[in-house]
């Protein structure tokens, strides 16, 4: 929790990889394909359901085991996650600018947990000139949305904060949500913060517009193959201090939780804006054959 955000999280890990590989020590092409094996499987466990780890390192070193000596393997693996971050980073900028034409003088938008992307459209909007007014909600347990608060009131947003219970009682003032995004599947299905379902379901219910910003490199393609997206659940210390509860009492407290495709009106990315059925065809597109040689 370090690293929050999953793009953020993205990038770290690539990063990580590359620094890794450009100050390694070993003699051997074999030690490092093992080493950087080794190196690529911590980072993916330390974060099972952000599928934008698992695209940044397999992009990282996807060609570690082509290079025929021990440098041009270990320059790879440096070169390959150097230029995913950089990607990454272009990626946020082009989803600001293209989220931002969603906004219109005036509105009073929503957003959830803590998300560059989503937050990048929305000053994106108001440095243009906009007046816009955002709720966000405060994210429990770990409470990213007082980061997101502190971002948008640093760009000059008028924000207020709202715990997450006040969503469906907030929403009837809302002209529109923008969320980010950990995971998207094959069939559009968002996987997010835990609460984005909420925020989602009473969007719909009043009407509002319900807006996902993500990056292409959070589409599972693990998900075309019938893999199911692993919802990661975190110590109940961050809910309750030992001795709140009296014993026998259980906690449960996931990360994030699925919102249908039928909640999603857009999917604003850097490649432009799309419905969740097209996710598919993106995803497809992308990896081309490599979709059904994966492990």
């Amino acid at each position: 929790m370090k690293v929050r955000g999953a793009g953020r999280i993205a990038r770290a890990g690539a990063q990580a990889l590359a620094d890794y590989a450009d100050s390694y020590g070993g003699t051997t092409l074999e030690g490092f394909r093992t080493d950087i094996a080794k190196a690529s499987d911590a980072l993916l466990s330390s974060r099972p359901t952000a599928v934008s780890l698992w695209n940044g390192v397999h992009a990282t070193v996807k060609d570690v085991d082509h290079g025929p000596d021990l440098e041009s393997a270990r320059l790879s693996v440096v070169d390959n996650g150097r230029a995913f971050v950089a990607s990454s980073e272009k990626a946020v900028a082009a989803i600001a600018r293209i989220g931002a034409k969603r906004v219109k003088d005036g509105d009073v938008i929503m957003t959830h947990c803590n998300s560059s992307a989503a937050i990048g459209a929305i000053t994106e909007a108001a440095m243009q000139g906009k007046e816009v007014r955002v709720y966000a909600t405060e994210s429990r347990p770990w409470r990213q949305g007082l980061l997101t608060a502190r971002d948008l009131a640093q760009a000059g947003v008028d924000t207020t904060l709202i715990v997450d219970s006040a969503v469906r009682a907030v929403m009837p003032k809302v002209d529109r949500v923008f969320v980010g995004a950990d995971t998207i599947t094959s069939a559009g299905n968002l996987i997010n913060k835990v609460g984005t379902s909420q925020v989602a379901h009473a969007a719909a219910e009043a009407r509002k517009e319900f807006n996902v910003c993500s990056e292409t490199y959070k589409f599972s393609p693990i998900t075309l193959l019938g893999d199911m997206v692993t919802i990661e659940e975190r110590d109940v210390g961050e809910v309750v201090r030992a001795g709140e509860l009296p014993e026998g009492v259980g906690v449960y407290n996931p990360v994030f939780d699925a919102t249908p495709a039928k909640y999603i009106d857009n999917i604003i990315t850097e490649l432009g804006i799309m419905g969740p059925g097209a996710v598919y065809g993106v995803m497809v597109r992308q990896l081309g054959d490599r979709v059904f040689r994966m492990e």
